[in-house]
Order: C-alpha cells, then structure tokens, then sequence
C-alpha cells in the first residue's frame, strides 16, 4: 500500500506565470475566434458571437482548463513551469475536484490575484481559495513523498 504526503512550496513566481500562460492562450484564442467567427460592428469596431457559437468558447474552457487538469494533473501553462495539480492525498484530482478549481477562478484572479496571494501565502498547504474548496494542492513532482507500507 502507498502512501503519498505533499511538502510543497508556495511557488508564488510559478503559479503566476502558469495562469498567466494559460489564460493568455485562453484570450488569444477567443481573440481569433470572434474575428472569424463574430459579425462586425464597424461604428463600434467590435465583434459578436451569438448563438450556439458563443458556446465554444465555453466548451473550450472547460476543455482546455477543467479536463486537462483532471486527465493530466496540468495545463500547458502547469507543464510549462513543472506545477501538478494534486488531490491532498496525493492523488489526481477527480473531475469535480479539478471543476471546482476552475470555477473559483475568478475570484482567486479577482483584483490581480490579491485574495490568492493571501490565500497562499496564510494556508499551511499553501492552496488558494478553489484549492481549499477542492482540497487540492499545485506542487511539483519532487514535493511528493511516496511512502510504502507493507503488512
């Protein structure tokens, strides 16, 4: 039997730079979509999706933040820095677990990422505000320690 315990870091730097990445090819992307997918409004020189349309951008969020942080254990933008999202048992994170990270995204960027930093930086897992309600935590691959027991 294995068991997983987590001695992570803050990661301050990192974890910005994650989300930054992330959301930046998040925007970029929708960028492209509504310029050519979206009617153009020259007196105002915007573009609007309407319709089913303005679904993808949501069906891609969830795609690109929500699945690939449950099958995964990361983004790209994770990867990139070499940040995994973990159950607090060590463990991947399940869908609903991985769902509720992202759903709090708002109000952990809210403000340039203030309540985050707060958040991480007053935990003692050091977790923001969707990780303390997903129980999860972003580490990396050398902060878990692998204990195993045999009976």
């Amino acid at each position: 039997m294995k068991f997983y315990r987590i001695e992570n870091k803050p990661y301050y730097k990192l974890k910005v730079f994650a989300t930054l990445i992330d959301y930046g090819i998040y925007f970029i992307l929708f960028w492209f979509f509504c310029r050519g997918f979206g009617v153009h409004d020259p007196d105002t020189d915007e573009y609007t999706v309407t319709g089913t349309l303005a679904l993808v951008p949501v069906i891609y969020w969830f795609l690109y933040f929500v699945v690939l942080e449950m099958i995964n254990q990361a983004t790209p933008g994770h990867d990139i820095c070499k940040l995994k999202v973990y159950a607090t048992d060590g463990q991947k994170p399940s869908f609903s677990q991985a769902f509720k990270r992202r759903v709090c995204d708002p109000i952990d960027i809210f403000m340039w990422g203030v309540p985050a930093f707060i958040c991480i930086s007053k935990t003692p897992k050091h977790q923001r505000i969707g990780d303390l309600w997903a129980d999860t935590i972003v580490a990396k691959k050398t902060d878990v320690v692998e204990t195993e027991v045999t009976f």
